[in-house]
Order: C-alpha cells, then sequence, then structure tokens
C-alpha cells in the first residue's frame, strides 16, 4: 500500500496516510477537523540501482549500462565481460 501525503489548507498541517490505491482520498484534517485536507503530489523516496531489470528503463544514449561498461578490464570483442563484470 502507498503512502500518501496530505496538508492542510486552512491550518497548513502535513499529513501522511498509508492507504489502499482505491481508498477515497481523506478530507478532514486530523489536526484541526476541518474538511480542507489536500492530496499532495510528491516522488518516491528511493531510486532503483544496480544491475538488474529496471537499469536501463529510464536511461537514453550512452547511459544504458552504468554499472558494468566504465569498469570493464577488456572490451566485448577481444573476449572481455561486455558489460556483465562488477567492481571489486
Amino acid at each position: 500500500m502507498p503512502i500518501y501525503e496530505y496538508q492542510c489548507q486552512s491550518c497548513g498541517h502535513e499529513h501522511e496516510a498509508l492507504q489502499k490505491l482505491n481508498a477515497e482520498p481523506l478530507l478532514v484534517c486530523p489536526a484541526c477537523s476541518k474538511p480542507e485536507l489536500m492530496k499532495k503530489i510528491s516522488a518516491a523516496g528511493f531510486r532503483l540501482k544496480g544491475s538488474g531489470w529496471y537499469e536501463t528503463d529510464f536511461k537514453s544514449g550512452t547511459k544504458k549500462n552504468v554499472a558494468g561498461e566504465a569498469s570493464c578490464p577488456a572490451p566485448a570483442a577481444s573476449g572481455g565481460c561486455a558489460g556483465s563484470c562488477k567492481n571489486s
């Protein structure tokens, strides 16, 4: 379940709520009890990194393989690791 952020338009109180995706948004402020609570738009507080399936999802151009290409000792044509080696 995602955590949603809310802010009261009346008193400015900020509130976080763990809710199901299909749950109705909260309306009543827990601090001042007025129906002025608005859902905030926020980004997730983490970034997926590493050599997993998600590595190239949001990259473009020459930044396709951040985890391995720069640290490979030999190119793929000469029998090297082809970007799959790990930093030691």
